[in-house]
């Protein structure tokens, strides 16, 4: 139950793993002087509302505003290995590695108490008060 559902959980970690790695994004900053305004992942950035449109002022006298793009490109090439692909000092490292961690989690066995059924005899004297043996 454990070993399944350990196995489950791995699977799905390793699909996020996979998912994760290969996911390309945009993500554009807009700048107002040195102040950072607006950032936006998968979508543009708002302005600050001081650009300036339909005037004859050029992109070069306009150093007030500006757009930063950054591209974040996930990877695009993935490979399918198996067991035989590994040479046989990892072949023999990653089975002992395996061997041995599904081994650490067997449950221990059952203690067998030998006393278990055992009852003491009743007492009829306290044998310390008689001999007036006490601990001080």
């Amino acid at each position: 139950m454990y070993q399944n559902s350990s196995h489950k959980i791995f699977s799905v970690a390793l699909g996020f793993l996979v998912l994760l790695s290969t996911v390309s994004f945009t993500m554009e900053k807009h700048f107002c002087g040195d102040t950072l305004i607006d950032t936006a992942i998968f979508s543009q950035a708002d302005t600050c509302g001081m650009d300036v449109e339909g005037t004859s002022i050029t992109s070069e006298e306009q150093s007030c505003c500006k757009n930063e793009v950054e591209h974040v490109k996930g990877q695009d090439q993935l490979k399918k290995a198996s067991f035989e692909d590994f040479n046989f000092d990892q072949q023999l490292t990653l089975t002992a590695l395996l061997y041995n961690y599904i081994n650490l989690f067997e449950g221990l066995s059952e203690q067998v108490i030998p006393h278990k059924n055992y009852t003491p005899p009743n007492l009829v004297v306290d044998i310390q008060v008689l001999d007036q043996v006490f601990i001080i």
